[in-house]
């Protein structure tokens, strides 16, 4: 059993930026978004596996799941870390809705949930066509309340059977009703919007690749095009900056791109990162979950939770 409340050991740890000596600054963004960036802090250590950050303006605060301990924790700024969730489903993946409701992406229970204000947990999305949706990994929503998310097996419990025949991305518009947007990719698992919520990001892990796909005025998604053709190794949570620079999570490191796919740099930390998401008051922390751990980072441009 794991105690509600830790005590949290904060730790400053040098980080390295790899940058890309051929980006084109006039392509881009303006604004290089790793010139003047703080050091990143570990803020606590000791997870079985952090995952999917983000950002409850509303109450200040940070939460983010530990997978395989089916918990969801939260963090008050700055170091004290207590237990938001219970038997959270091996939650990975969270957002917020425009209402500051929490959307859950719930790969043991193979749902996305919605948590009302009263903490009643509703689900939103189970089944494609009467048949189990894989395990959800990763959820963004719009600001009309659609929400986007992708389905790999990953979360799938053990003796259970794979329904679908494919692993998606999906959509779930503001009237609740389902929509198949994508089928093709191989791993699909990190989602973002872009600040104007034109272009939905989404990463392919077992491909080592970033897609973007054109959000139609309705939600729907439009045909996709190649943004990262090559991560150097995984992709897995994202997230995207007030100036359209993309923030993914790889193998590597946290590696920044402007808006028009080229390579700013990377964040390197001491654990391979799996989530990133932006908070704070003024919203320029770039808090990190890796592996075990999670860190944050200052920087000086804005982000998206």
């Amino acid at each position: 059993m794991r105690l509600l409340k830790r005590s949290v050991l904060t730790a400053v740890v040098l980080v390295t930026v790899a940058v890309c000596p051929a980006c084109d600054r006039s392509s881009g963004s303006a604004k290089d978004p790793l010139a003047g960036r703080g050091a990143v802090e570990k803020v606590r250590g000791g997870f079985m596996s952090a995952e999917g950050p983000v950002w409850i303006a509303s109450k200040g605060v940070l939460l983010f799941s530990d997978v395989p301990a089916s918990m969801i924790d939260k963090l008050q700024p700055p170091d004290t870390v207590t237990a938001y969730r219970l038997r959270s489903g091996e939650a990975n993946g969270l957002g917020i809705d425009p209402q500051g409701r929490l959307i859950a992406s719930e790969g043991a229970n193979r749902r996305v949930s919605r948590t009302l204000a009263d903490g009643t947990i509703v689900t939103m999305a189970d089944r494609w066509q009467g048949k189990r949706l894989n395990s959800p990994n990763d959820n963004i929503t719009r600001s009309d309340g659609t929400i986007y998310f992708t389905d790999p097996p990953y979360g799938l419990p053990p003796g259970q059977a794979r329904e679908l025949d494919f692993q998606g991305v999906f959509r779930v518009d503001p009237a609740g009703t389902l929509h198949l947007e994508s089928s093709d990719m191989n791993r699909p698992n990190g989602v973002a919007l872009s600040p104007d919520e034109k272009t939905l990001y989404v990463d392919d892990t077992a491909a080592g690749l970033v897609r973007k796909f054109p959000v139609r005025p309705d939600g729907s998604l439009g045909p996709p095009t190649l943004f990262v053709p090559s991560t150097g190794g995984g992709g897995d949570g994202m997230a995207v900056d007030d100036a359209g620079n993309v923030y993914v999570a790889t193998d590597g490191g946290v590696q920044v791109y402007q808006p028009n796919g080229t390579l700013w740099g990377t964040i390197i930390l001491p654990e391979v990162p799996s989530n990133c998401t932006f908070g704070g008051p003024d919203r320029k922390t770039l808090y990190i979950t890796a592996k075990t751990s999670l860190y944050r980072v200052v920087l000086t441009v804005p982000g998206l939770s």
